[in-house]
């Protein structure tokens, strides 16, 4: 499913220039014409920047709580593919009126843009205020000091969520920089370099869906090319106490069987055949004893009694002396 957008000045000067031109007289049936492709760019640049996705996925799952405020509920939120286009082809589908905020990224040593119609903020504002979850119509031109207020606390979160879903790759912060209502005046990129537009649509119940878009300068993207194409989910391993401290209880808990030997006995076979009930193994105790655990000899040990009950003194371990040895 790919987002429809509003052909750019260019498509639309050629599409009239191609009508003009074919109502003129004297054109012979053989004269060559040369073909237009409305729509056209090179997706290629992106189409395997599959870590780009996961992070769009991921920033989806935590975006929700961003319009919690504002909405009272965490509304589900979808992205489409990443496209690719000039900063102008993206800038002529637009509105003049809309909700700039850009923010730099300090590791990347770039820029990213947040754009939100103003449809969208009116929605936000007017149920940030205690109104219904309804599409709002106005032909102002600017937002006022509450509208940009709300622009604020929402881009801010958007900003939050976006460094969360981009750490498991690598630590990015989004700082604001700047803030516009007027597509025209957006100093984000020149319009002919490439920008990265990942746009995003908010399911609203009883409504039209919402939707914003976040973009990137392609050059801004290109150093870490390589890590947004790895299909791994997480270059980063932090570290994880309370996964430690479970691992941890858990092997504590282990059950492990714990018997004495007490002595060794050695016997002709001969002799073992003719054993039978009642016959009696003459055995020479030992001052101390082997305490295996789990088929491992881990202590020394002196037999007695405790409190009417057979016991074990531990007296050294058997690590002091080398590797533990394992019973056959």
């Amino acid at each position: 499913m790919s987002k429809p957008r509003k052909l750019s000045s260019h498509e639309v000067a050629a599409l009239v220039g191609g009508l003009i031109d074919s109502d003129l007289p004297g054109r012979a049936d053989g004269d060559d014409f040369r073909p237009y492709a409305f729509g056209s760019s090179d997706v290629s640049l992106v189409s395997d920047f599959y870590g780009l996705r996961m992070i769009n996925e991921r920033f989806c799952r935590i975006a929700r709580a961003a319009f919690l405020p504002m909405l009272r509920f965490q509304p589900r939120i979808s992205t489409f593919p990443p496209e690719v286009r000039s900063f102008d082809d993206y800038r002529n589908g637009q509105e003049n009126f809309v909700s700039i905020t850009q923010s730099r990224i300090e590791e990347l040593r770039g820029n990213s843009l947040i754009v939100i119609p103003p449809s969208f903020v009116w929605m936000l504002t007017d149920a940030y205020y205690g109104g219904s979850v309804r599409s709002l119509k106005s032909s102002r031109t600017e937002f006022t000091g509450t509208e940009q207020r709300v622009i604020e606390l929402v881009t801010d979160r958007l900003n939050g969520a976006l460094a969360q879903a981009w750490r498991d790759l690598m630590e990015l912060t989004f700082t604001p920089q700047s803030r516009e209502e007027n597509m025209q005046f957006a100093t984000f990129t020149d319009g002919d370099d490439h920008v990265v537009n990942c746009s995003f649509m908010v399911q609203l119940p009883g409504n039209e869906p919402a939707s914003f878009d976040i973009l990137y300068p392609l050059q801004t993207l290109k150093p870490i090319s390589a890590q947004l194409r790895s299909r791994l989910q997480s270059d980063v391993v932090g570290e994880n106490d309370g996964w430690r401290e479970s691992l941890h209880r858990a092997v504590l808990s282990i059950p492990l069987s714990i018997s004495a030997r007490l002595a060794e006995p050695e016997l002709p076979l001969r002799q073992l055949l003719q054993l039978r009930e009642g016959d009696m193994l003459p055995l020479a105790l030992n001052e101390t004893v082997d305490v295996i655990v789990a088929g491992n000899r881990l202590f020394r040990a002196r037999p007695g009694e405790m409190r009417g009950m057979a016991a074990l003194s531990i007296l050294q371990p058997a690590l002091a002396s080398g590797h533990p040895e394992r019973t056959p």
